[in-house]
């Protein structure tokens, strides 16, 4: 099973095994058994902005373009 970051407003950061489809539920902290939420932390840019990025057509979600040297070209 993966394993999860989660902070606790009264603890701090812990980390939790778990199930995928149970991911985004809080978890239980192990100290003071409270409610913690899940910390989601982004992927990093691989150069240029996410402006430039988003701006440009022909660009996709992460910001790659298609050239025609890939398979699905």
């Amino acid at each position: 099973m993966p394993v999860y970051d989660y902070e606790c407003a009264e603890c701090g950061f812990f980390e939790a095994t778990r199930r995928i489809a149970e991911r985004d539920y809080p978890a239980i902290c192990p100290n003071c058994h409270g409610a913690a939420a899940r910390v989601v932390v982004g992927a990093p840019s691989l150069g240029g902005s996410a402006t430039s990025a988003s701006s440009d057509d022909s660009a996709g979600s992460y910001g790659m373009k298609h050239r025609g040297s890939c398979s699905c070209c």
